[in-house]
């Protein structure tokens, strides 16, 4: 019955708790009993609130429910990503040298989740500063897939996926810099969707986000669940000069209202993807979805600009401005292969800087062309069936070499676009791992993409949960 119950989606927890039908008290010890249930196989979690205070969080909601004072969120528990602070636990980052890293103050988007009613259990697992999309780090292991343990979870939010798809917390935060909130939701069957940049601040840290690449995004088992989310984070903040203003609706409500006659583009490989043959054909009738409602359906003869490798080498340049000082005297505590990503960061010059510019412009220019012609993108979102939990991931599909950067070919684009990007499940591929389906649509239109995914959801909804 445990699990059970933390496979329901959080909208009907939260009408359970509300109509007194669940207390917060029994959802806080389902959760708990879950998590020691789940913890040797799938390593979700990395540290968790002491059980005391979080029943008596747990107490204090249940009281706020019985006076009418119920929030929006009141007694969800909640898993955070462990790149993002919560105020009394460590923000490990994944990373040996930063074991004992305390917070001393909660994220905004963690902050305003609590303000909404949610009790953060812990924190969940992450690869080292979120370098790659497999989760394990040397600090505390490997994240397993709940629908193949041998198979990860994806990453870099890969505990939060392993979290919410295996039943384990109702709850997760995630973020997405490539692919990171989209690759592990479409690794484990769960909906995730990328925000327009700025959609939810970031907190300012020792310096700002200067890549301008990474978003907090939700990571749920439905998109009404996504919708809630976002709807007690959005909107701005002072410590983040790139956060954007309430958009003045409500995502939840606006749900049902897809538009008539939308004109949707389908690419199966964006012109330079490599995609293995059955999750491409599973996605592919994913998107025929929409021409049978009625919208057009047009495939694109079309090829994105590829900065794969740009995106690559700013993220290790920033991390170098943040890490250069331990090196090269703790050098040896962090992950070879993510120390030597880093290190990368040093081949940045002026005009390596310039050509990336001039090639994100030419990014732009494709991405405002594209949606002049449709109103959202189709695509795969991952190419292929999630990988061993340790890697490595392929290196050919059907015999052809897989590409720089294959994993995130569809993803990363539109963190250098800012153009919001979700993942819906599409089914399974033949190995019988969750497929996704990737709806991208125009800047600053997040409401449009979640009513697509809704309306894909509630045609094809998810009946099924691995059970582990």
């Amino acid at each position: 019955m445990t699990a059970e119950l933390l496979q329901r989606p959080v909208t009907e927890l939260v009408t359970l708790l509300r109509e007194k039908s669940l207390s917060p008290v029994e959802l806080m010890e389902a959760t708990l009993a879950r998590i020691d249930a789940t913890q040797s196989k799938l390593l979700a979690f990395t540290s968790l609130r002491d059980r005391e205070s979080l029943l008596r969080d747990a107490r204090a909601a249940e009281a706020r429910i019985l006076r009418g004072d119920a929030r929006p969120l009141e007694g969800v528990p909640l898993g955070v990503k462990d790149l993002e602070d919560v105020a009394g636990l460590v923000t490990s980052y994944g990373s040996v040298p930063f074991r004992d890293n305390l917070a001393v103050r909660d994220s905004v988007q963690v902050e305003r989740l609590r303000t909404a009613g949610a009790i953060v259990v812990g924190k969940t697992n992450a690869p080292e500063f979120g370098h790659t999309a497999l989760t394990k780090n040397l600090l505390f292991g490997v994240s397993r897939n709940p629908w193949n343990l041998e198979r990860t979870p994806g990453g870099s939010s890969g505990g939060s996926s392993a979290a919410i798809a295996g039943g384990v917390v109702p709850l997760a935060t995630a973020s997405d810099g490539g692919g990171s909130v989209r690759i592990p939701a479409s690794f484990t069957g769960c909906f995730g969707l990328k925000p327009s940049y700025g959609r939810i601040p970031h907190e300012g840290q020792n310096l700002w986000i200067m890549d301008d690449t990474a978003v907090h995004g939700p990571l749920t088992r439905t998109v009404e669940d996504a919708a809630l989310q976002l709807d007690v984070s959005v909107g701005p903040h002072p410590l983040d000069p790139n956060s954007l203003p309430h958009p003045g609706l409500s995502y939840r409500d606006v749900l049902p209202k897809l538009p008539r006659g939308l004109r949707f583009g389908w690419s199966g490989d964006l012109g330079y993807a490599l995609v293995q043959s059955d999750v491409g054909e599973v996605a592919y009738d994913a998107a025929r979805f929409f021409a049978d409602r009625g919208h057009e359906l047009r495939e694109l003869d079309t090829r994105a600009p590829t900065l794969n490798r740009d995106w690559g080498l700013l993220g290790a340049f920033e991390q170098l401005s943040r890490l250069g000082p331990l090196l090269p005297a703790r050098e040896h505590e962090f992950g070879r292969a993510f120390i030597a990503g880093v290190k990368t960061g040093r081949s940045m010059t002026p005009e390596r800087w310039g050509e990336m510019r001039r090639r994100r412009e030419e990014l732009n220019r494709w991405c405002a062309q594209l949606f002049s012609e449709v109103d959202l993108l189709l695509t795969p979102t991952v190419p292929f069936d999630a990988p061993p939990a340790k890697g490595p991931f392929p290196e050919e599909i059907d015999g052809r070499p897989v590409p720089f950067a294959g994993v995130a070919s569809f993803t990363i684009p539109f963190n250098l676009s800012w153009h919001p990007a979700a993942t819906v499940r599409a089914g399974f591929s033949k190995a019988g791992l969750p497929v996704g389906l990737q709806i991208v649509g125009p800047r600053h239109r997040d409401d449009l993409v979640l009513q697509a995914a809704f309306a894909f959801e509630q045609a094809r909804p998810a009946p099924t949960w691995p059970s582990v």
